[in-house]
């Protein structure tokens, strides 16, 4: 009888694996989750998720002969040596974002999964929300004609803690653009194809620490395509309604609540526009008849586990957020970063 689940261990099973990772993977048919491994509340997280194995140390984890694939949501300074271990261990590799702290050490990390012949795949998990795979969908149907203009936000209240390591670039990469606008990078791409340009703007405006609480960029595609993406952590939740628009040729998209850590959320389109004539009088009053969109809600971290398993169990290699993307978006960050300090647009 052909192997149906893949048997996972988690690396940094608090935070954001404690949160929504393990209770999406333990749902996916395809998934069994065998261990846990964190330094700190470690059996307190088993006994929560009926795990049978808890460890302390990445090693001991590592070490298990049932362990055939690990999750890895440690702080980021420390994914690229996990990720070696990992993969000299013989584990699949499914790996929180950012994969690495910057695109040398995202390129070691690739490498040696290529050598120990284990898959790599990262943990950008919006482009498996329903309301985004719907999105795709319309698109390559050509609903919304070219694709011209997208802009997507996601920003909240992160409030200076003892200890977080997002908010020490040493440990994070850097803050609000690492952190938040690396995801709508990648789901950005996932609707118009690659980045060709990038510019952006960081920035301490309320927050004190060492990370930037606050991040807006601009992107041009190789399709032609532009975008914004703003990312904040210095404003408040209840304020930021983390909205997504598709503006195309033929009509747009307008999605609210759908980008983050949902699984659900509304959507709304318009098409089959782009043969009127010209309005001289530019009133900018005329009825706009947007429908209601339906979709499929999915919980992401389930899709994404489920998506990594399913390569596993069939050999093949993810097509989604595989080594290659990872290096890109690692790219484009660096880019972005860069192109602050050099006031410039940057090629990627």
């Amino acid at each position: 009888m052909a192997k149906t689940k893949v048997n996972f261990g988690v690396i940094g099973a608090g935070g954001i694996a404690r949160r929504k990772t393990i209770p999406g993977m333990i749902k996916a048919k395809n998934c069994k989750l065998v261990a846990v491994m964190d330094p700190v509340g470690i059996d307190q997280i088993a006994t929560q998720f009926k795990v049978p194995k808890a460890y302390a140390t990445e090693q001991e984890l590592l070490a298990d002969p049932d362990v055939e694939a690990v999750y890895i949501a440690s702080p980021a300074n420390v994914h690229a040596g996990q990720i070696k271990m990992a993969a000299k261990a013989g584990k699949h590799v499914l790996c929180e974002k950012p994969l690495t702290l910057n695109v040398k050490q995202a390129k070691e990390a690739v490498e040696v999964c290529r050598r120990n012949k284990v898959f790599l795949q990262e943990g950008y998990m919006m482009k498996f929300h329903g309301a985004h795979v719907k999105i795709k969908e319309l698109i390559e149907e050509g609903r919304l004609g070219k694709i011209v203009y997208m802009r997507a936000q996601l920003s909240g209240w992160y409030p200076k803690m003892e200890g977080a390591w997002r908010q020490d670039p040493k440990q994070g990469g850097g803050g609000a653009l690492i952190d938040m606008a690396t995801h709508l990078y990648d789901l950005l791409e996932f609707f118009a194809g690659p980045i060709r340009r990038v510019t952006a703007l960081t920035g301490n405006l309320v927050q004190d620490y060492k990370s930037e609480d606050a991040a807006t960029t601009m992107l041009e595609f190789k399709s032609g395509a532009q975008a914004t993406v703003d990312s904040f952590f210095c404003i408040p939740d209840e304020a930021s309604r983390t909205r997504l628009e598709i503006y195309g040729s033929e009509g747009a998209i307008y999605t609210e609540g759908t980008i983050g850590q949902s699984t659900r959320g509304k959507m709304e389109g318009i098409f089959g526009l782009g043969t009127a004539g010209y309005d001289a009088a530019q009133d900018k009053d005329v009825a706009r008849k947007f429908q209601k969109i339906t979709f499929k809600p999915i919980n992401p971290y389930t899709a994404e586990c489920s998506y990594f398993a399913d390569c596993i169990l069939q050999g093949r290699r993810p097509k989604l957020n595989d080594g290659k993307s990872a290096i890109h978006v690692m790219t484009v960050t660096e880019k972005a970063y860069s192109s602050y300090k050099m006031k410039s647009i940057l090629k990627v």
